[in-house]
């Protein structure tokens, strides 16, 4: 993995708001709201013109001095925080000639009174992103930007400088802290000690120990100790959360079953054998919505207006031509084509739908035969056709055969 895409994951985790539960109240998928995410920190320690990554310093020999801090934090998520820090202190150093490789500064020595470095830090916990368990110690870095005021001689001083550092955090209780940390000031400017000798800046470093204190609400715990990968894993021990998932994958295999038994058809018609009345229907014949065989009269091959061949069935809820019906029509347009004579063609619907549907449909049935008559060669003027819906059965409604006759269109010769 690329360093870039690293930290750049990095990042991303520290900003995540962990919304798992932990003990004291919190509930799955809470959010931050659940904890303090304020506290206090005092610190003590060691000052030096120098910083352990090494680097040009104007005095070959420097001192260890007092140095002391403080800060407020904001937690933003369990990895990531906020901090406005202060630091203040004295540093020192001197030129001793018989070191080999520096110039003499112009001064044997300086004395560096700095009144306060103050700046504001991000900080990410990695032990948070990190570790997949539950841990009384954190390790932390920080970074950020400030200004700080100091006075290497006569005058005082305010310049930028870029706090870095790092460091441990041990949770004492719920409450206290212990941390210890070290910081390395980058100023942006080579005034510190009072010389500008050397083409870099000045810098200086901090190594602390102290204790943070959390604000707010005793009842419950930090966010910068939430650890939301050792939460999840303390929820999924849960024995009563295993026995609900256990049972709810039952529940889901028990659906998934019977949706496969409702999906099943035997005799492939269409119907699912749940709802099918005639389960083993052979291939091929038409049913009706109950898997029943539907048994359609064959037109008489006469082309004369009769009782038997004045009526085209249509299937349930549809306006589409049967082939078996191709015939009658064929006749009916030849009879049409000789006499010059004209046609009404009344459209019906059994009682299926609403009304309003069912006249809709009774129409776009006519209107359907008229189509198949015009292409058969009959002038469309001589076609006139109007729908009834379900109002004129011929048959009962409470049949599904009933039903099938009242599906039709008649024709009727004025």
């Amino acid at each position: 993995m690329k360093k870039s895409n690293f930290f750049a994951l990095v990042l991303a985790a520290a900003f995540a708001v962990p919304a798992f539960a932990q003990d004291g109240g919190a509930k799955v998928f809470g959010g931050a709201k659940q904890f303090n995410t304020w506290s206090i920190g005092v610190n003590g320690g060691v000052t030096a013109p120098v910083i352990f990554l090494g680097g040009h310093n104007d005095y070959n020999e420097w001192d260890a001095n007092f140095g002391y801090g403080a800060y407020i934090q904001k937690q933003i998520t369990h990895a990531f925080a906020l901090k406005l820090d202060y630091q203040g202190g004295k540093v020192s150093g001197s030129y001793n000639p018989n070191e080999n490789g520096q110039g003499n500064p112009g001064f044997s020595s300086f004395e560096t009174t700095i009144n306060y470095a103050a700046s504001l830090q991000a900080q990410i916990d990695l032990t948070s992103l990190l570790w997949k368990r539950d841990s009384k110690v954190a390790l932390y870095v920080q970074g950020g930007y400030g200004l700080t005021g100091y006075k290497p001689d006569s005058e005082t001083r305010t310049e930028q400088f870029f706090p870095v550092g790092g460091g441990l955090k041990f949770k004492l209780s719920e409450r206290i802290g212990l941390d210890l940390g070290y910081t390395m000031n980058f100023l942006d400017a080579d005034n510190l000690d009072r010389t500008w000798y050397g083409s870099a800046n000045d810098k200086w470093s901090y190594g602390y120990a102290g204790l943070n204190f959390s604000l707010g609400n005793k009842s419950k715990k930090n966010l910068d100790w939430a650890n939301p990968y050792a939460l999840m894993y303390d929820e999924l021990k849960d024995d009563q959360l295993r026995q609900e998932v256990e049972a709810l994958k039952s529940r889901v295999a028990a659906t998934e079953g019977d949706v496969s038994n409702m999906k099943k058809d035997s005799d492939g018609d269409g119907v699912s054998d749940v709802f099918d009345k005639e389960p083993n229907t052979p291939a091929g014949n038409v049913v009706d919505g109950a898997g029943r065989t539907i048994v359609f009269p064959k037109p008489e091959p006469t082309a004369a207006v009769a009782e038997q061949s004045n009526t085209i069935q249509f299937d349930f809820n549809s306006d589409k031509l049967r082939p078996e019906s191709m015939g009658a029509i064929e006749n009916m347009a030849n009879e049409l084509k000789a006499s010059g004579g004209k046609m009404l063609l009344e459209g019906h619907a059994s009682a299926e739908g609403t009304e309003a549907y069912n006249v809709d449909l009774s129409k776009r049935r006519a209107s359907s035969v008229k189509k198949a008559l015009v292409k058969a060669g009959v002038k469309s003027g001589n076609i006139t056709t109007k729908g009834y819906g379900e109002t004129r059965p011929v048959a009962s409604n409470d049949t599904e055969e009933g039903r099938q006759k009242n599906r039709r269109v008649e024709f009727k010769v004025q």
